[in-house]
């Protein structure tokens, strides 16, 4: 995973949850709206204080959490 500068988390921001350049927009909230339809247009006209490279990047850190694989450990 490349290094991503834009996702950032910090306990004190939406409850640690990734979040937009330590902005109070997580990147769950753009992954939805962009599932709900809304385009990179929409969004940024929404929280104008957002970036297409944030948008991005949101999709790029989702992506890779869904690839992302946790195998559990077993102990003997």
């Amino acid at each position: 995973m490349k290094n991503l500068t834009r996702i950032t988390f910090n306990p004190n921001i939406m409850g640690g949850k990734p979040c937009i350049r330590g902005l109070r927009v997580t990147v769950g909230t753009i992954v939805g709206l962009m599932a709900s339809g809304y385009s990179f247009d929409e969004i940024l006209k929404m929280y104008p204080y957002l970036e297409a490279e944030d948008l991005r990047e949101a999709l790029s850190y989702a992506a890779w959490r869904a690839e992302e694989i946790e195998v559990p450990f077993e102990s003997i």
